[in-house]
């Protein structure tokens, strides 16, 4: 979505702090508190792009989703759709090359507030080929469609 939007990503992993990192790797479930840091940190990338970002993170809760919007009035967000047994294969295949243990898959969705309804969020199908969601998704970005 970067790529096709000319507009910079940020990846909001890279901004958990290195206790957060170490209880996810050990397969212990982030709190709200856990939390507070890294939702500082994205909100502060926010403002930091005024003219917009591509920022991949998973503001599982409505309040976390809110907390952002604050940071950037407008922000619109993409709820990639997926069931559980998916998420878990995909963990599992990038079990060797990222910090989040497959332990955590249950309680992402247990934590998970859906947001459908919610101002300015596109619901897509995360299981559609990357064509398809861009050829979705870019349009909405760009011409700040309603969802």
């Amino acid at each position: 979505m970067a790529q096709a939007t000319g507009l910079p990503l940020v990846e909001g992993d890279d901004h958990h702090s290195a206790a957060n990192r170490d209880k996810m790797s050990r397969g212990i479930p982030l709190t709200d508190t856990d939390r507070d840091g890294w939702l500082a940190a994205l909100c502060e990338q926010l403002r930091t792009h005024p003219d917009g970002v591509v920022l991949t993170c998973s503001a599982l809760k409505k309040a976390y989703r809110d907390r952002l919007r604050q940071a950037a009035p407008g922000l619109r967000f993409v709820f990639m759709a997926i069931n559980r047994d998916e998420a878990q294969a995909r963990v599992m295949a990038r079990a060797n090359t990222h910090f989040f243990s497959t332990a955590l898959v249950d309680s992402q969705f247990e934590t998970l507030e859906v947001p459908m309804g919610e101002s300015g969020v596109l619901r897509v199908d995360a299981l559609a080929p990357l064509t398809d969601l861009q050829t979705q998704i870019t349009p909405w970005l760009l011409n700040k469609e309603p969802a």
